[in-house]
């Protein structure tokens, strides 16, 4: 098991940034990635926001695996 402290941690991150990083993202994910079939250019843009939209579980799991941030 790992240290308490970093579950505390990625439960505030998670909390506090994860979830409205993730709110931002699902917006303009869904409008832009509709717009790649017309515009293919814009795939790292959706990439970027999938990634923003994921990371509510990257820090949950970071949360149960007590894992430090670096």
């Amino acid at each position: 098991m790992g240290n308490p402290v970093w579950f505390i941690f990625w439960l505030l991150v998670f909390w506090i940034i994860s979830l409205a990083v993730a709110f931002f993202c699902a917006f303009f994910y869904i409008v832009i990635y509709t717009l790649v079939v017309c515009i293919p250019g814009l795939s790292g843009i959706s990439d970027v926001l999938l990634q923003g939209l994921q990371f509510p579980h990257y820090c949950a799991k970071a949360m149960v695996d007590c894992k430090p941030p670096f």
